[in-house]
């Protein structure tokens, strides 16, 4: 049985739990930042067991580094299962990164190469994760800012080897697609279609920091028009996707991000106008 199609959803952020408890915003889904509810108690669990009696949730975290030589923090993983268990998420999701290496937070994203010995590696990592979980979990494709000489292929690439190798699901960041891209000069329609659309079960949309000559991928401005384009090349690649939208600073009253979560909402269904369209003539 796969996973549903959830619609459009907003990150859950403290800002706007009293807000969201008052006025029942009109949002299909909310993705929970998983680190921040993995405590015995206390205000965020409390807001968090009523908001998941109306809404469904995901969980989305920053910790389980399946990039790292370290092994699984098993720890870690059972505080994740008994949440999910809690808040009945319809998936979990991590990043293609590791986090630290022998024991040591480096609390950042930090980029894999693109080997043969990485894939094996990763995937290992993540049938793992999986088999402790009891589900299969999604997979994000990070922004990126240096690469390796050793890369021996692209990120698209590699990103479906270890999805098919693992056989996991993936969390496809249009905005991370768009940050990577600039960055790196490669054209990110070719990243689109290098990925298989079975594979895709989540989107991410937000905005970035633009600076001279590279981009950093911040989450605390808007979402630009040039992520908007991007978003509606994926949907008619991929289709029905659950799609979010994620700030972490600069949080703006609730209203302004439900405006964005309408032009996620406008954007899939022009796209399907249109496809509708052209197979009718």
């Amino acid at each position: 049985m796969g996973l549903p199609y959830l619609g459009f959803g907003l990150g859950l952020r403290k800002e706007h739990y009293n807000q969201i408890l008052d006025t029942s915003p009109e949002v299909d889904w909310f993705e929970i930042l998983t680190e921040n509810y993995l405590v015995p108690g206390g205000k965020p669990l409390y807001f968090l067991d009523q908001i998941t009696e109306r809404y469904p949730v995901v969980m989305h975290g920053v910790s389980m580094s399946i990039g790292s030589h370290d092994p699984l923090d098993m720890d870690y993983l059972r505080q994740v299962k008994a949440l999910a268990e809690r808040t009945k998420a319809h998936w979990v999701s991590d990043h293609m990164c590791f986090t630290g290496v022998d024991g040591v937070n480096a609390h950042d994203l930090l980029p894999l190469p693109y080997t043969e010995e990485a894939i094996k590696h990763v995937s290992n990592k993540i049938k793992q994760a999986q088999d402790f979980l009891g589900r299969q979990i999604l997979v994000e494709n990070a922004s990126t800012y240096i690469t390796y000489k050793q890369s021996a292929m692209t990120e698209w690439g590699f990103t479906m080897a270890v999805a098919e190798e693992s056989d996991s699901l993936i969390l496809l960041d249009i905005n991370n697609i768009f940050v990577s891209a600039y960055n790196h000069g490669f054209d990110p329609l070719d990243y689109l279609d290098g990925i298989d659309p079975a594979r895709v079960q989540q989107h991410h949309l937000a905005g970035h920091s633009q600076y001279e000559g590279y981009i950093i991928d911040t989450h605390d401005n808007d979402i630009v028009q040039g992520v908007w384009d991007l978003y509606a090349e994926a949907v008619k690649r991929y289709g029905d996707v659950s799609t979010m939208i994620e700030r972490d600073d600069n949080i703006p009253e609730l209203p302004e991000l439900l405006a964005e979560l309408q032009m996620a909402r406008d954007v899939h269904a022009a796209v399907n106008s249109e496809e509708a369209v052209s197979h009718r003539v």
